[in-house]
């Protein structure tokens, strides 16, 4: 269950979905700034504890880490 608040929620992500820590209505993309809905969340990095807008940025950012 998600907790909803207006304004950003702190997550915590892992392999399978991610638990929600604090209330929040959504997260911003660690790349873009861009504020995605927990209920549009989709992309994110378990080694890293970041959001994705997009599995563009979500495979870019992975590819500048290799």
């Amino acid at each position: 269950m998600l907790m909803q608040s207006n304004g950003p929620a702190r997550l915590l992500y892992g392999p399978n979905g991610f638990r929600q820590m604090t209330a929040g209505d959504h997260v911003l993309c660690a790349v873009s700034g861009v504020p995605i809905q927990l209920d549009m969340l989709r992309y994110w990095s378990v080694e890293r504890q970041e959001a994705y807008a997009t599995c563009e940025i979500a495979t870019e950012r992975f590819l500048r880490d290799q």
